[in-house]
């Protein structure tokens, strides 16, 4: 059963999500939070699987609310939701520790799905988020001569294995692509992910941008 807390200002938004997501046979929504501070404490106590975040809230924002409950419990995965795919929200988030984030104009069913994929440990990103994203990452880090320092641990073939994570590729993806046992696959991920010390596919892919790993346009 994955655990839910709502963060929102809005009544009926929360209200919204909760009857979808308490009609899934998979999911509880065990708290609501109608601002940040709230949303902080509630998920210090309750230590919920997904916690869908609003980024407009009052008292504390959902960036730093999301940084916050990240610090406190690494365990806890953070979907940002947000009717504005602004690049300032998608940096700051990414950086707090968001494991994904979907525009709240997104089909519920897309809400849906989004919270199993993100409390699977995967990453999610609306698809113009991640164009947005890709290109910023292009504009912020093209003249960078720091970045493969940050994968400078890493074998070869968990390099190779981190730009197929940066390319959206899932663990029985990389084996096939690889040629490789998918339980294989897993061990190179979950070592990847020690050796940077990421927790998530969301901070790998931040990590293989700014290494200059990935080029976006590119596939490979």
């Amino acid at each position: 059963m994955i655990s839910v807390v709502i963060a929102d200002d809005q009544t009926m938004v929360r209200q919204s999500f909760r009857a979808v997501l308490d009609a899934q046979p998979d999911m509880r929504v065990v708290g609501e939070a109608a601002d940040g501070t709230t949303a902080v404490a509630l998920c210090a106590e309750l230590r919920p699987d997904v916690v869908l975040m609003d980024v407009r809230m009052p008292e504390l924002d959902g960036i730093e609310a999301t940084r916050r409950i990240v610090d406190g419990a690494q365990e806890v995965r953070v979907l940002i939701l947000t009717t504005f795919d602004i690049d300032e929200y998608v940096f700051g988030g990414l950086r707090a520790g968001a494991s994904g984030f979907l525009l709240k104009d997104s089909p519920l069913d897309d809400l849906v799905t989004a919270v199993r994929v993100v409390s699977s440990g995967n990453a999610l990103f609306a698809p113009t988020i991640t164009r947005r994203l890709i290109g910023e990452f292009t504009r912020l880090h093209e003249s960078s001569h720091a970045g493969p320092s940050l994968v400078a641990d890493l074998t070869a073939r968990e390099t190779e294995v981190l730009r197929l994570i940066a390319r959206g590729l899932s663990n029985a993806e990389i084996a096939q692509a690889l040629v490789i046992a998918e339980q294989t696959a897993k061990s190179h991920v979950s070592r990847v992910f020690a050796k940077l010390g990421v927790r998530d596919r969301a901070q790998a892919v931040m990590v293989a941008y700014e290494a200059g790993l990935v080029v976006p346009g590119t596939t490979s």
